[in-house]
């Protein structure tokens, strides 16, 4: 059963030093195909650390390994994701003006996904 979050994509530094060795690294690759989840809310939803889960809305659908959140980095309800073909996938086009569509506090589904991943 689908449970409604709010993403939050973003740059990690993870994420800035792995891609000085290239976009098409294994590091890389991982950080930008992995949405980390709050320990509470993986235990509710029945999730380990490289599950697969399913992330949609009104623009979008991806398909992403998962992993648990460091500590309190993320409250329960908040996903986070970093920038990258995945997150992009869930923006609209819609700038108001910016030249930036929004990308910050997205309301998405997320269900376990029991296929294989799209990473």
């Amino acid at each position: 059963m689908a449970e409604t979050f709010i993403l939050i994509p973003g740059r990690t530094s993870k994420q800035g030093t792995s891609l000085n060795e290239g976009k098409y690294t294994d590091g890389y690759l991982e950080e930008i195909n992995t949405v980390q989840i709050a320990g509470d809310d993986m235990q509710r939803l029945g999730l380990i650390d490289g599950d697969s889960v399913r992330i949609w809305n009104d623009v979008g659908e991806i398909v992403v390994a998962c992993k648990t959140a460091r500590g309190d980095e993320l409250p329960s309800g908040m996903l986070f994701i970093s920038y990258g073909d995945k997150s992009s996938q869930l923006m609209g086009g819609e700038t108001h003006g910016s030249g930036m569509p929004d990308s910050k506090g997205m309301d998405v589904f997320l269900e376990k996904h029991s296929g294989s991943s799209n990473s």
